[in-house]
């Protein structure tokens, strides 16, 4: 595992930013008021805004100068609550029919000579443990692992070479869809991962300097415990830098944005299952699946508005 990873962690009803490093009984996360405490630095609270106000370089110190200390006030990996990284991100970019693979299970063509692209809402993010909610609009909703990119510096048409300067880090991520919303018709695709918890990601970042080959990251959708699909992603058809040149030539990315790279499979989801994305080097990430969340209405097919639509 990498020597640290940034999170947020739950205390109490507040969520905080913290460091994950070795400490004397193993690894655990400290709270960035911890570390201001051993440091005598200020940081502020949320992790998206130290990304944004680029203090990285300023936590990782005071974090590699605690890391050197004995009885670190750390909370135990297997007794944090992680959060999502941060809940609201600016931009959240998704990759469509990355592999090969995937499409055929879907009997689709993969787009060859740009990516396919889609927009997730801020208000899909979850963390890790958070259940995913199936929407009672659906009848099929799927889950599938892929690789996040972070980005870190504020980027507008970057050449493929200069991407490895503007990503601050990677993080796993569980994608859902409602298939079913989404297979009526290919303009309902932005419905069909809109939905509230339907976007996963943490229970970390890695950060770009501790991944020295990203191509080489093996990529498993984990179903239930059992591994359902996995790749690499020196497999993908739209490889990490070719998708972030390609997606600053018409939008500024911004720190913070987090851009979903594409799945290597999907798995059909329902209550009681547990869902999860392992990527080899950097964690695991997990999730239930319940059903709707309480007070809502199920509703038999699809909207009114969407019956006959063309």
């Amino acid at each position: 595992m990498p020597r640290m990873r940034l999170a947020t962690v739950q205390r109490g009803q507040k969520e905080i930013a913290a460091v994950v490093l070795e400490g004397d009984a193993g690894p655990g996360a400290l709270p960035v008021d911890e570390l201001e405490r051993l440091s005598g630095l200020r940081f502020p609270r949320d992790l998206l805004t130290i990304i944004r106000e680029q203090l990285f370089p300023h936590l990782l110190q005071a974090a590699e100068a605690a890391a050197g200390r004995t009885g670190l006030p750390l909370i135990p990996l297997g007794q944090a609550r992680f959060a999502p990284p941060y809940r609201h991100p600016a931009k959240i970019w998704g990759i469509g029919l990355n592999y090969r693979e995937h499409a055929a299970d879907l009997d689709e063509e993969a787009p060859q000579n740009e990516p396919g692209t889609f927009f997730k809402p801020a208000t899909a993010i979850i963390g890790p443990g958070e259940p995913i909610r199936l929407p009672p609009v659906s009848n099929k909703v799927t889950a599938e692992a892929e690789l996040g990119l972070i980005i870190g510096r504020t980027a507008r048409d970057v050449s493929p070479e200069e991407v490895p300067g503007i990503v601050f880090g990677y993080t796993l991520v569980i994608d859902m869809t409602a298939e079913d919303i989404l297979r009526r018709n290919p303009r309902f695709l932005t419905r069909a991962k809109s939905f509230d918890t339907f976007f996963s990601f943490g229970p970390w970042i890695v950060t770009a300097d501790e991944v020295t080959d990203p191509l080489s990251l093996r990529v498993e959708t984990v179903h239930n415990g059992r591994i359902a699909a996995q790749n690499a992603v020196a497999n993908m058809i739209h490889r990490p830098w070719e998708i972030v040149a390609y997606l600053s030539q018409s939008t500024t990315l911004l720190p913070g944005d987090i851009i979903s790279t594409g799945t290597p499979g999907a798995v059909p989801i329902r209550p009681g299952d547990t869902v999860g994305c392992r990527i080899s080097g950097l964690g695991e990430l997990t999730n239930p699946v319940a059903g709707p969340a309480p007070g809502t209405s199920h509703k038999e097919g699809p909207p009114a508005a969407e019956r006959g639509a063309s």
